[in-house]
């Protein structure tokens, strides 16, 4: 794990989201990028070099910002980009190779009522990014026990866990499977990946109408401090598929959320 992106524009939130990526990155030797994405027309009153008085004054601002924490010796950088966030996410990516998106569950515009922002929903809808979920609040501790959640144990490509076998071996951390049979089930959802299976520690099987019901049901007695779920078309966060919010009446997780990619699944 060696690039992280940290997708939090000027408007930080105490800084809270930087802090805990500065004390993750820490842990994994990682560089962290924090992206700023404005949007800037060829209309925008009409001067040639609009688009660059723009980054300069976002650089300034997110610099002023990074300047007032600890980067306790981690390698902080600034990405701009003039944009829709998703372009600005791929191209970041396609150009450094993003290893994990570490986001707050939604911006100080959205409701209380909302577990996913616009933005942060956008991210996790519309990138293939690994993407590490923060409560608002969270101080970074060393993992101890992740609970992986899934309705289907077939994953095509071992290295969709990557990211989840850093964690787990970084940290020594007890790895329990929930594998969640939801109605129209096959025999297929019920052949768990061997790779996932070499890192659990435990695996309970549960029969709920949603992955989701399945971890209310399970979490209490889990106990963890890392949630881990897939992004599947109609996977986890089913909603998010028809729009960019989650409702705290959908979704809500106290403890950071990982959040793997599944890609043409």
């Amino acid at each position: 794990m060696l690039n992280i992106l940290v997708p939090i524009g000027v408007n930080l939130d105490s800084n809270a989201t930087l802090l805990y990526a500065v004390d993750f990155a820490a842990a994994f030797s990682a560089k962290i990028f924090v992206m700023e994405v404005f949007n800037v027309s060829s209309k925008t009153g009409g001067l040639s070099n609009i688009t660059e008085k723009v980054a300069k004054n976002s650089k300034k601002k997110l610099r002023e910002a990074i300047d007032k924490i600890d980067a306790k010796g981690v390698e902080i950088k600034i990405a701009t980009f003039n944009g829709e966030l998703v372009d600005g996410i791929k191209d970041i990516d396609k150009e450094l190779g993003i290893d994990l998106i570490i986001v707050a569950p939604r911006s100080n515009s959205i409701q209380e009522e909302m577990y996913l922002g616009h933005t942060s929903g956008k991210i996790v809808k519309r990138t293939d990014i690994p993407t590490l979920i923060v409560p608002k609040g969270t101080a970074f501790r060393p993992f101890t026990t992740i609970l992986t959640a899934f309705k289907s144990g077939a994953l095509k490509r071992k290295r969709i866990l990557d990211p989840l076998i850093t964690i787990q071996k970084k940290f020594e951390a007890r790895l329990n499977l929930l594998l969640v049979k939801t109605p129209g089930y096959t025999d297929d959802d019920l052949k768990i990946n061997t790779a996932l299976m070499d890192l659990s520690s435990n695996l309970t099987i549960t029969e709920n109408p949603t992955t989701y019901q399945g971890v209310l049901e399970h979490f209490q007695s889990q106990k963890p401090d890392l949630l881990c779920v897939f992004r599947r078309k109609r996977g986890f966060f089913k909603s998010l598929w028809e729009k960019n919010t989650v409702p705290k009446s959908e979704f809500y997780a106290t403890v950071p959320v990982l959040v793997l990619s599944v890609k043409k699944d």
